[in-house]
């Protein structure tokens, strides 16, 4: 008996455009049907069909139809996770104001306080303000961020210092109120 060993696929660009019109249906039937968001799924799909170009010389793929269904499981398990994260951050600031005798006051002063920290992020230039989403709100590492934005740890230490530097001096008015 013989053991036969896959060949190992290579991506080049015809590759590429043939893989992607192969699987982009299912790559974004398995993000959307995990989380039900339209346009979150056809974002992730091309997240992880851009990884997938990006990392074509590094890949040693023997059956890409697998590796982009892990991905895309992956993909929304990482969603799900840091939006559940999210959920828990937001229940527990409200317990806390629950317990309060100024829960009202303190909620109004909170909603202010977010929503004056969201204006000021879309303020911020395109790069920073992306990497300051990607960390802060999509709870990503430095290091996933430089891989998805191909660029170095350092530049996204960089980015998120600025975008705290400036979100300090810009709010120091909202904390004398």
């Amino acid at each position: 008996m013989s053991t036969e060993v896959n060949p190992i696929f290579s991506i080049n660009r015809k590759t590429f455009e043939d893989v992607y019109h192969r699987y982009w249906e299912k790559v974004y039937a398995v993000c959307y049907n995990n989380i039900r968001e339209v346009e979150v799924a056809k974002e992730m799909v091309q997240d992880i069909f851009k990884s997938l170009w990006e990392r074509r010389d590094s890949l040693e793929l023997e059956n890409v139809g697998h590796y982009l269904i892990r991905s895309a499981k992956f993909k929304t398990f990482e969603y799900i996770r840091n939006k559940t994260t999210r959920q828990k951050i937001d229940e527990f600031n409200y317990q806390g104001c629950v317990n309060s005798s100024n829960c009202t006051e303190e909620q109004v002063l909170f909603n202010e306080l977010k929503d004056n920290v969201d204006l000021l992020v879309d303020t911020l230039p395109c790069q920073c303000k992306r990497v300051y989403k990607m960390s802060r709100e999509e709870g990503l590492t430095n290091r996933e961020i430089a891989e998805k934005l191909v660029i170095s740890e350092r530049a996204v230490e960089y980015h998120i210092t600025r975008a705290m530097t400036t979100l300090k001096e810009k709010l120091a008015i909202f904390n004398k109120k």
